[in-house]
Protein backbone atom coordinates (compact mmCIF):
# COMPACT_ATOMS: atom_id res chain seq x y z
CA UNK A 1 0.00 0.00 0.00
CA UNK A 2 1.45 3.48 -1.32
CA UNK A 3 1.40 6.17 1.25
CA UNK A 4 -1.18 8.15 -0.74
CA UNK A 5 -3.70 4.71 0.10
CA UNK A 6 -3.33 4.75 3.60
CA UNK A 7 -6.12 5.97 5.80
CA UNK A 8 -5.54 6.96 9.35
CA UNK A 9 -8.77 6.17 11.75
CA UNK A 10 -10.35 9.80 12.75
CA UNK A 11 -10.46 10.47 16.35
CA UNK A 12 -13.97 9.59 17.88
CA UNK A 13 -16.11 11.82 19.24
CA UNK A 14 -16.87 12.15 22.79
CA UNK A 15 -19.42 14.21 24.99
CA UNK A 16 -18.77 17.28 26.78
CA UNK A 17 -17.80 15.77 29.51
CA UNK A 18 -15.15 13.78 28.07
CA UNK A 19 -17.04 10.29 27.94
CA UNK A 20 -17.72 8.36 24.37
CA UNK A 21 -20.33 9.36 22.12
CA UNK A 22 -21.58 6.00 22.99
CA UNK A 23 -22.78 7.15 26.13
CA UNK A 24 -25.72 8.87 25.02
CA UNK A 25 -27.21 6.08 23.66
CA UNK A 26 -28.38 3.05 25.19
CA UNK A 27 -26.98 0.85 22.65
CA UNK A 28 -25.82 -2.76 24.06
CA UNK A 29 -22.39 -2.47 24.71
CA UNK A 30 -21.73 -6.29 24.34
CA UNK A 31 -22.78 -5.63 20.74
CA UNK A 32 -20.76 -4.33 17.98
CA UNK A 33 -23.63 -1.45 15.56
CA UNK A 34 -22.51 -1.18 12.62
CA UNK A 35 -25.80 -0.85 10.54
CA UNK A 36 -26.98 2.67 11.53
CA UNK A 37 -28.84 3.01 8.24
CA UNK A 38 -31.29 0.22 8.77
CA UNK A 39 -33.28 1.27 11.40
CA UNK A 40 -31.50 4.20 13.59
CA UNK A 41 -30.38 4.73 16.91
CA UNK A 42 -32.42 7.26 19.18
CA UNK A 43 -29.80 8.58 21.76
CA UNK A 44 -31.25 8.82 25.59
CA UNK A 45 -32.36 12.66 25.39
CA UNK A 46 -34.65 12.05 22.60
CA UNK A 47 -36.34 8.72 24.58
CA UNK A 48 -36.37 9.97 27.77
CA UNK A 49 -38.45 13.43 25.82
CA UNK A 50 -40.56 10.81 24.43
CA UNK A 51 -41.42 9.51 27.64
CA UNK A 52 -42.29 12.23 28.92
CA UNK A 53 -44.63 13.21 26.07
CA UNK A 54 -46.56 9.49 26.58
CA UNK A 55 -46.63 10.67 30.09
CA UNK A 56 -48.66 13.88 29.42
CA UNK A 57 -50.82 12.02 26.97
CA UNK A 58 -51.82 9.38 29.55
CA UNK A 59 -52.38 11.82 32.33
CA UNK A 60 -55.14 14.05 30.14
CA UNK A 61 -55.94 12.26 26.80
CA UNK A 62 -59.17 14.91 26.18
CA UNK A 63 -56.38 17.68 26.72
CA UNK A 64 -53.77 16.10 24.84
CA UNK A 65 -55.58 15.12 21.27
CA UNK A 66 -57.15 18.17 20.88
CA UNK A 67 -54.39 20.53 21.24
CA UNK A 68 -52.24 17.56 19.20
CA UNK A 69 -52.28 19.29 16.10
CA UNK A 70 -51.26 22.64 16.68
CA UNK A 71 -47.76 20.87 18.26
CA UNK A 72 -47.20 18.64 15.20
CA UNK A 73 -47.15 22.07 12.82
CA UNK A 74 -44.96 23.34 15.35
CA UNK A 75 -42.48 20.43 15.07
CA UNK A 76 -42.77 20.72 10.95
CA UNK A 77 -41.50 24.15 11.43
CA UNK A 78 -38.44 22.78 12.94
CA UNK A 79 -38.18 19.87 11.00
CA UNK A 80 -38.51 22.06 7.87
CA UNK A 81 -35.62 24.43 9.38
CA UNK A 82 -33.44 20.96 9.95
CA UNK A 83 -34.06 20.01 6.61
CA UNK A 84 -33.46 23.74 4.87
CA UNK A 85 -36.87 23.61 3.14
CA UNK A 86 -40.29 25.42 3.65
CA UNK A 87 -42.79 24.39 6.46
CA UNK A 88 -45.76 25.27 4.16
CA UNK A 89 -44.78 22.33 1.61
CA UNK A 90 -43.61 19.57 4.38
CA UNK A 91 -45.68 16.79 5.79
CA UNK A 92 -44.84 14.19 8.69
CA UNK A 93 -45.71 10.70 7.87
CA UNK A 94 -44.53 7.71 9.40
CA UNK A 95 -41.99 6.51 7.69
CA UNK A 96 -40.72 7.31 3.76
CA UNK A 97 -42.24 4.08 2.36
CA UNK A 98 -45.89 5.65 3.99
CA UNK A 99 -45.04 8.68 2.10
CA UNK A 100 -44.26 6.86 -0.99
CA UNK A 101 -48.16 5.43 -0.65
CA UNK A 102 -49.61 8.94 -0.16
CA UNK A 103 -48.04 9.82 -3.63
CA UNK A 104 -49.09 6.65 -5.07
CA UNK A 105 -53.28 6.92 -4.11
CA UNK A 106 -53.04 10.79 -4.96
CA UNK A 107 -51.98 10.07 -8.77
CA UNK A 108 -54.83 10.37 -10.98
CA UNK A 109 -55.66 7.09 -12.59
CA UNK A 110 -53.66 6.36 -15.71
CA UNK A 111 -55.22 3.53 -18.19
CA UNK A 112 -52.24 1.64 -18.75
CA UNK A 113 -49.46 3.96 -17.47
CA UNK A 114 -45.54 2.51 -17.01
CA UNK A 115 -43.86 3.22 -13.60
CA UNK A 116 -40.05 3.66 -14.14
CA UNK A 117 -37.91 2.32 -11.47
CA UNK A 118 -34.23 1.75 -10.84
CA UNK A 119 -32.57 -1.81 -9.82
CA UNK A 120 -30.96 -0.17 -6.78
CA UNK A 121 -34.44 0.91 -5.52
CA UNK A 122 -35.95 -0.04 -1.42
CA UNK A 123 -37.91 -3.16 -2.66
CA UNK A 124 -40.75 -2.09 -0.40
CA UNK A 125 -40.98 1.69 -2.13
CA UNK A 126 -40.21 -0.50 -5.65
CA UNK A 127 -43.53 -2.84 -4.25
CA UNK A 128 -45.87 -0.05 -3.83
CA UNK A 129 -44.65 1.20 -7.39
CA UNK A 130 -45.59 -2.56 -8.85
CA UNK A 131 -49.07 -2.23 -7.37
CA UNK A 132 -50.00 0.96 -8.79
CA UNK A 133 -49.12 0.09 -12.02
CA UNK A 134 -51.04 -3.38 -11.71
CA UNK A 135 -53.93 -0.71 -10.80
CA UNK A 136 -53.00 1.44 -14.40
CA UNK A 137 -53.09 -1.96 -16.07
CA UNK A 138 -49.22 -1.37 -17.00
CA UNK A 139 -46.04 -2.58 -16.29
CA UNK A 140 -42.99 -1.73 -14.01
CA UNK A 141 -39.84 -0.43 -16.33
CA UNK A 142 -36.49 -1.03 -14.36
CA UNK A 143 -33.44 1.34 -15.03
CA UNK A 144 -30.41 -0.87 -14.66
CA UNK A 145 -27.83 1.41 -13.79
CA UNK A 146 -24.64 -0.21 -12.63
CA UNK A 147 -22.66 0.17 -9.30
CA UNK A 148 -19.84 2.41 -11.01
CA UNK A 149 -22.03 4.73 -13.17
CA UNK A 150 -21.39 8.31 -12.92
CA UNK A 151 -23.82 11.00 -12.76
CA UNK A 152 -24.54 11.13 -16.80
CA UNK A 153 -24.28 7.37 -16.93
CA UNK A 154 -26.94 6.98 -14.28
CA UNK A 155 -29.91 9.59 -15.34
CA UNK A 156 -29.34 8.41 -18.86
CA UNK A 157 -30.37 4.62 -17.90
CA UNK A 158 -33.28 6.06 -16.02
CA UNK A 159 -34.50 8.82 -18.34
CA UNK A 160 -33.80 5.82 -21.30
CA UNK A 161 -36.97 4.17 -19.91
CA UNK A 162 -38.93 7.22 -20.25
CA UNK A 163 -41.73 7.69 -22.79
CA UNK A 164 -45.39 9.04 -23.52
CA UNK A 165 -46.15 5.59 -21.69
CA UNK A 166 -44.71 6.47 -18.40
CA UNK A 167 -46.67 7.99 -15.87
CA UNK A 168 -44.68 8.44 -12.98
CA UNK A 169 -40.79 7.88 -11.87
CA UNK A 170 -39.34 6.41 -8.96
CA UNK A 171 -35.90 7.06 -7.84
CA UNK A 172 -33.73 6.78 -5.14
CA UNK A 173 -32.08 9.65 -3.29
CA UNK A 174 -29.61 7.75 -1.98
CA UNK A 175 -29.52 3.71 -2.04
CA UNK A 176 -29.98 1.14 0.63
CA UNK A 177 -28.39 -1.75 -0.78
CA UNK A 178 -25.29 -0.32 -2.60
CA UNK A 179 -24.72 3.16 -0.75
CA UNK A 180 -24.44 5.29 -3.58
CA UNK A 181 -26.65 8.40 -4.62
CA UNK A 182 -28.41 8.56 -7.67
CA UNK A 183 -28.82 11.97 -10.16
CA UNK A 184 -31.96 12.80 -8.80
CA UNK A 185 -31.63 16.67 -9.57
CA UNK A 186 -30.76 15.96 -13.34
CA UNK A 187 -33.57 13.23 -13.59
CA UNK A 188 -35.98 15.92 -12.31
CA UNK A 189 -34.98 18.60 -14.06
CA UNK A 190 -35.46 16.54 -17.46
CA UNK A 191 -38.73 15.00 -16.44
CA UNK A 192 -40.06 18.24 -15.34
CA UNK A 193 -39.82 19.48 -19.03
CA UNK A 194 -41.77 16.18 -20.27
CA UNK A 195 -44.37 16.75 -17.53
CA UNK A 196 -43.65 13.52 -15.90
CA UNK A 197 -44.43 12.87 -12.24
CA UNK A 198 -41.75 12.26 -10.53
CA UNK A 199 -41.23 11.04 -6.79
CA UNK A 200 -37.58 10.84 -4.98
CA UNK A 201 -37.11 8.25 -2.21
CA UNK A 202 -35.07 10.33 0.13
CA UNK A 203 -35.03 7.70 2.71
CA UNK A 204 -31.60 7.83 4.16
CA UNK A 205 -31.22 11.72 3.05
CA UNK A 206 -32.00 13.54 5.98
CA UNK A 207 -28.69 13.78 8.15
CA UNK A 208 -26.68 12.48 5.35
CA UNK A 209 -26.90 15.28 3.24
CA UNK A 210 -26.79 18.83 4.88
CA UNK A 211 -29.62 19.80 2.51
CA UNK A 212 -31.29 17.63 0.31
CA UNK A 213 -34.11 19.71 -1.45
CA UNK A 214 -31.64 22.19 -2.42
CA UNK A 215 -32.71 22.83 -6.12
CA UNK A 216 -34.37 19.98 -6.49
CA UNK A 217 -37.30 19.56 -8.90
CA UNK A 218 -39.89 16.61 -8.21
CA UNK A 219 -44.08 16.70 -7.49
CA UNK A 220 -42.83 14.21 -3.89
CA UNK A 221 -39.59 13.66 -1.78
CA UNK A 222 -39.72 11.48 1.37
CA UNK A 223 -36.88 11.14 3.96
CA UNK A 224 -36.79 9.45 7.35
CA UNK A 225 -35.73 11.23 10.54
CA UNK A 226 -35.35 8.35 12.50
CA UNK A 227 -32.27 6.77 10.70
CA UNK A 228 -29.13 9.35 10.40
CA UNK A 229 -31.37 12.15 12.39
CA UNK A 230 -31.49 9.46 14.96
CA UNK A 231 -35.46 10.28 15.77
CA UNK A 232 -38.11 7.82 17.53
CA UNK A 233 -38.97 5.48 14.67
CA UNK A 234 -42.31 6.42 12.93
CA UNK A 235 -40.72 9.70 11.81
CA UNK A 236 -40.78 10.80 8.03
CA UNK A 237 -41.05 14.28 5.53
CA UNK A 238 -43.15 14.28 2.97
CA UNK A 239 -41.83 17.00 0.76
CA UNK A 240 -44.58 18.35 -1.87
CA UNK A 241 -43.89 21.61 -4.18
CA UNK A 242 -46.06 20.71 -7.31
CA UNK A 243 -49.38 20.47 -8.20
CA UNK A 244 -49.97 17.49 -7.11
CA UNK A 245 -49.41 18.55 -3.19
CA UNK A 246 -53.50 19.46 -3.44
CA UNK A 247 -53.93 16.12 -4.06
CA UNK A 248 -52.06 14.34 -1.01
CA UNK A 249 -53.81 12.91 1.82
CA UNK A 250 -52.77 11.23 5.37
CA UNK A 251 -53.21 7.83 4.85
CA UNK A 252 -56.26 7.35 7.75
CA UNK A 253 -58.84 10.22 7.13
CA UNK A 254 -59.41 12.10 10.17
CA UNK A 255 -61.23 15.46 10.96
CA UNK A 256 -58.73 17.79 9.14
CA UNK A 257 -59.48 16.01 5.95
CA UNK A 258 -61.12 19.10 4.82
CA UNK A 259 -58.06 21.24 5.71
CA UNK A 260 -55.48 22.12 2.52
CA UNK A 261 -52.28 20.47 2.76
CA UNK A 262 -50.18 19.91 4.25
CA UNK A 263 -52.50 20.36 7.55
CA UNK A 264 -54.85 18.03 7.00
CA UNK A 265 -51.60 15.47 7.80
CA UNK A 266 -51.86 17.36 11.15
CA UNK A 267 -55.14 15.40 12.45
CA UNK A 268 -54.17 11.39 12.40
CA UNK A 269 -57.12 10.46 15.09
CA UNK A 270 -55.27 9.25 18.04
CA UNK A 271 -51.82 7.96 16.63
CA UNK A 272 -49.28 8.24 18.83
CA UNK A 273 -47.21 11.08 18.00
CA UNK A 274 -44.92 11.36 20.56
CA UNK A 275 -41.99 10.13 18.10
CA UNK A 276 -42.45 12.98 15.91
CA UNK A 277 -42.81 15.33 18.55
CA UNK A 278 -39.16 14.37 20.80
CA UNK A 279 -37.74 14.53 16.54
CA UNK A 280 -36.07 17.76 17.40
CA UNK A 281 -34.93 16.83 20.44
CA UNK A 282 -33.04 14.41 18.76
CA UNK A 283 -31.60 16.53 15.56
CA UNK A 284 -30.89 19.41 18.57
CA UNK A 285 -28.74 17.05 20.68
CA UNK A 286 -26.43 16.32 17.20
CA UNK A 287 -26.19 19.73 16.70
CA UNK A 288 -25.62 21.07 19.86
CA UNK A 289 -23.11 18.44 21.02
CA UNK A 290 -21.14 18.78 17.96
CA UNK A 291 -23.02 19.95 14.81
CA UNK A 292 -24.07 18.17 12.23
CA UNK A 293 -21.15 19.60 9.50
CA UNK A 294 -18.82 18.05 12.39
CA UNK A 295 -20.90 14.59 12.67
CA UNK A 296 -21.33 13.95 9.10
CA UNK A 297 -17.33 14.52 8.59
CA UNK A 298 -16.38 12.56 11.15
CA UNK A 299 -18.99 10.07 9.93
CA UNK A 300 -17.79 9.81 6.30
CA UNK A 301 -13.88 9.47 7.80
CA UNK A 302 -15.01 6.65 9.80
CA UNK A 303 -17.03 5.24 7.35
CA UNK A 304 -13.63 5.10 4.73
CA UNK A 305 -11.60 3.70 7.42
CA UNK A 306 -13.74 1.33 8.39
CA UNK A 307 -14.06 0.34 4.90
CA UNK A 308 -10.49 -0.27 4.44
CA UNK A 309 -9.68 -2.30 7.76
CA UNK A 310 -12.90 -4.98 6.85
CA UNK A 311 -12.11 -4.95 3.61
CA UNK A 312 -8.51 -6.18 3.87
CA UNK A 313 -9.42 -8.50 6.13
CA UNK A 314 -11.90 -10.17 3.74
CA UNK A 315 -8.80 -11.53 1.29
CA UNK A 316 -10.28 -13.91 -0.80
CA UNK A 317 -11.99 -14.27 -4.86
CA UNK A 318 -13.75 -10.80 -5.22
CA UNK A 319 -13.60 -9.93 -1.96
CA UNK A 320 -12.72 -5.79 -0.91
CA UNK A 321 -13.73 -2.35 -0.42
CA UNK A 322 -16.40 -1.17 -3.54
CA UNK A 323 -15.69 2.11 -5.13
CA UNK A 324 -19.11 3.18 -6.57
CA UNK A 325 -20.10 5.93 -8.99
CA UNK A 326 -21.10 8.63 -6.68
CA UNK A 327 -20.35 7.78 -3.52
CA UNK A 328 -22.42 8.67 0.04
CA UNK A 329 -21.06 10.27 3.14
CA UNK A 330 -20.99 7.80 5.95
CA UNK A 331 -21.85 4.67 3.82
CA UNK A 332 -19.58 2.00 2.18
CA UNK A 333 -19.94 -1.06 0.51
CA UNK A 334 -17.09 -4.15 0.84
CA UNK A 335 -17.92 -6.77 -1.59
CA UNK A 336 -18.13 -10.45 0.36
CA UNK A 337 -16.08 -13.51 -0.49
CA UNK A 338 -17.84 -15.55 -3.21
CA UNK A 339 -20.61 -17.80 -2.00
CA UNK A 340 -22.57 -15.47 0.29
CA UNK A 341 -25.33 -13.67 0.14
CA UNK A 342 -26.27 -13.89 -3.62
CA UNK A 343 -29.43 -13.02 -2.91
CA UNK A 344 -31.67 -10.91 -0.44
CA UNK A 345 -33.14 -13.78 1.35
CA UNK A 346 -29.51 -15.00 1.22
CA UNK A 347 -28.43 -11.60 2.68
CA UNK A 348 -31.33 -11.09 5.43
CA UNK A 349 -29.98 -14.55 6.50
CA UNK A 350 -26.26 -13.93 7.01
CA UNK A 351 -27.64 -10.65 8.83
CA UNK A 352 -29.30 -12.53 11.32
CA UNK A 353 -26.50 -15.29 11.75
CA UNK A 354 -24.10 -12.58 12.43
CA UNK A 355 -26.05 -11.04 14.94
CA UNK A 356 -27.30 -14.37 16.92
CA UNK A 357 -23.31 -15.92 16.51
CA UNK A 358 -20.97 -12.62 15.94
CA UNK A 359 -23.00 -10.23 18.48
CA UNK A 360 -22.53 -7.79 15.44
CA UNK A 361 -25.22 -5.72 13.89
CA UNK A 362 -24.04 -5.32 10.45
CA UNK A 363 -26.59 -5.00 6.94
CA UNK A 364 -25.85 -7.21 3.87
CA UNK A 365 -26.97 -6.56 1.03
CA UNK A 366 -27.49 -8.08 -2.29
CA UNK A 367 -27.04 -6.46 -5.34
CA UNK A 368 -27.02 -8.31 -9.22
CA UNK A 369 -26.16 -11.71 -7.70
CA UNK A 370 -23.17 -9.51 -5.61
CA UNK A 371 -23.44 -9.97 -1.65
CA UNK A 372 -22.18 -7.11 0.20
CA UNK A 373 -21.82 -5.50 3.92
CA UNK A 374 -22.99 -2.23 3.92
CA UNK A 375 -21.15 -0.21 6.39
CA UNK A 376 -23.19 2.80 7.84
CA UNK A 377 -21.35 4.28 10.19
CA UNK A 378 -22.95 7.63 13.47
CA UNK A 379 -21.20 9.33 15.67
CA UNK A 380 -21.36 6.79 18.57
CA UNK A 381 -19.22 4.51 16.11
CA UNK A 382 -15.58 4.45 16.81
CA UNK A 383 -12.46 3.39 15.01
CA UNK A 384 -12.09 0.10 17.11
CA UNK A 385 -15.54 -0.78 16.18
CA UNK A 386 -14.65 -1.81 12.95
CA UNK A 387 -10.74 -3.34 14.08
CA UNK A 388 -13.01 -6.04 16.43
CA UNK A 389 -15.65 -7.14 13.22
CA UNK A 390 -12.02 -7.50 11.02
CA UNK A 391 -10.43 -9.22 13.62
CA UNK A 392 -13.37 -11.32 15.83
CA UNK A 393 -15.81 -11.68 12.92
CA UNK A 394 -14.67 -11.92 9.30
CA UNK A 395 -12.49 -15.00 10.23
CA UNK A 396 -15.82 -16.65 10.61
CA UNK A 397 -17.57 -15.13 7.79
CA UNK A 398 -15.08 -15.93 5.80
CA UNK A 399 -15.16 -19.71 7.28
CA UNK A 400 -19.00 -19.88 6.35
CA UNK A 401 -18.02 -18.90 2.56
CA UNK A 402 -16.30 -22.04 2.67
CA UNK A 403 -18.82 -23.87 4.06
CA UNK A 404 -21.67 -22.82 2.14
CA UNK A 405 -20.40 -23.03 -1.69
CA UNK A 406 -24.19 -22.71 -2.97
CA UNK A 407 -24.40 -19.09 -0.83
CA UNK A 408 -25.56 -18.25 2.68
Amino acid sequence: MSQADVVVAPRPLSLDDGSPAARAWTLDPGMLHLNHGSFGAVPRVAQERQNELRAEMERAPVAWFPALPGRIAATRSRVADFLRTDAGDLALVPNASAGASVVHAALAARPGGDVVVTDHGYGAVTMGAERLARRWGGRVRTARVPLDADARQASGAVLAEVDERVALVVVDQITSATARRLPVGAVGAELAGLGVPFLVDGAHAPGLLAAPLDGLVCDAWVGNLHKWGCAPRGTAALVARGPLREELHPLIDSWGAAEPYPDRFDHQGTLDATGCLAAPTALDFVERTWSWDAARRYLDELAEYGARVVAEAFTGPGAGAVDVGMPVPGMRLVRLPEGLAATRVEADALRDRATAELGAEAAFTSFAGVGYLRLSAHVYNTPEDYERFAERCVPVVRRWAREAPTGL
